[in-house]
């Protein structure tokens, strides 16, 4: 996969998660991929992917959006990094926090998606305080 190819599908990814499309997420992953959380659950095959994400794609935790601050790619090893600040919304609460993921490519499939974020929990705090 050449560096345009690379970059056009992390940040294709990224937005499939921004429009809560949770099939459009599951598209890029790989029959076997790996998607490694920042809190160090690990999840291995689409099916157990597709059930970790899940709580986040019907709303449990609000509204998640990521914003693209950076991306690096190195196309020899189908590799990239993208950093993001999450924004968390919900009715009553907002915040936040700083993170990336490292994205492994292989086939035009996500084999390995590791999250890394700046934070243990989201910093909220209370709408209207």
């Amino acid at each position: 996969m050449d560096r345009a190819a690379l970059e056009k599908l992390v940040v294709d990814f990224t937005e499939a998660f921004n429009r809560d499309d949770l099939d459009g997420v599951m598209s890029y992953f790989a029959e076997d991929g790996v998607y490694d959380e920042f809190n160090g659950t690990r999840s291995e095959g689409k099916a157990a992917i597709r059930a970790a994400f899940e709580p986040q794609f019907s709303g449990k935790f609000g509204t998640i959006r990521f914003n693209a601050e950076d991306l690096f790619v190195d196309a020899a090893a189908g590799k990239a990094m993208i950093s993001w600040t999450c924004t968390l919304s919900s009715k009553d609460r907002m915040g936040g926090w700083r993170g990336l993921d490292l994205i492994h490519v292989k086939d035009g499939k996500v084999v390995v998606k590791e999250t890394y974020a700046k934070t243990e929990k989201p910093l909220m705090k209370k709408l209207g305080a």
